[in-house]
């Protein structure tokens, strides 16, 4: 990694901790818990586009591993990190796909991320009717995915635009 790398990873970590701390102050569901826009996932996104898969990852873990200690606790982090791991693996498999743009993996990551969360949910409660609010989880997760998807889009066109494309 040279020092241009290091300091782009400094800095879409902080973007993402930033963005992941100020979503917790918009209220999208009130009474309805789980339901965020997502917002650190534009970060997620511009490493899936603009950087290798390797970045990506390490990019997740440290997402996940400094909100969890500043925010969130242990349980948030073990929340955060399966939901993290199964959005991030299929954000990265669409990306490959012909046809799907960026709203559609953005829609596919927030949609696998609430996935991976409920099954981590069904082993800490032992119940699988923890199952029957996937569905709430399901369509908020399109609507915040695409709505996501839509900033991560624009964001990396203008950074494409300015300089800041594929290293």
């Amino acid at each position: 990694m040279n020092t241009r790398s290091i300091a782009r990873f400094g800095l879409l970590t902080a973007m993402a901790l930033m963005l992941g701390y100020f979503e917790r102050f918009i209220p999208i569901a009130p009474g309805i818990p789980g339901i965020k826009l997502g917002l650190a996932n534009t970060v997620l996104l511009y490493a899936v586009y603009l950087m290798d898969a390797k970045s990506a990852w390490l990019l997740m873990c440290a997402k996940v591993l400094l909100s969890g200690f500043l925010f969130a606790g242990l349980s948030g982090m073990l929340y955060s990190f399966a939901g993290g791991v199964l959005s991030l693996a299929v954000m990265l498999l669409l990306h490959r796909a012909k046809d799907m743009g960026t709203i559609g993996v953005s829609a596919g990551g927030a949609v696998c991320h609430n996935i991976g969360q409920i099954t981590v949910a069904c082993m800490v409660v032992q119940s699988r009717a923890v199952l029957s609010y996937l569905p709430v989880l399901m369509i908020s997760a399109v609507i915040t995915g695409v709505l996501t998807g839509v900033i991560a889009k624009y964001a990396i066109e203008g950074l494409v635009k300015a300089g800041f494309g594929k290293e």
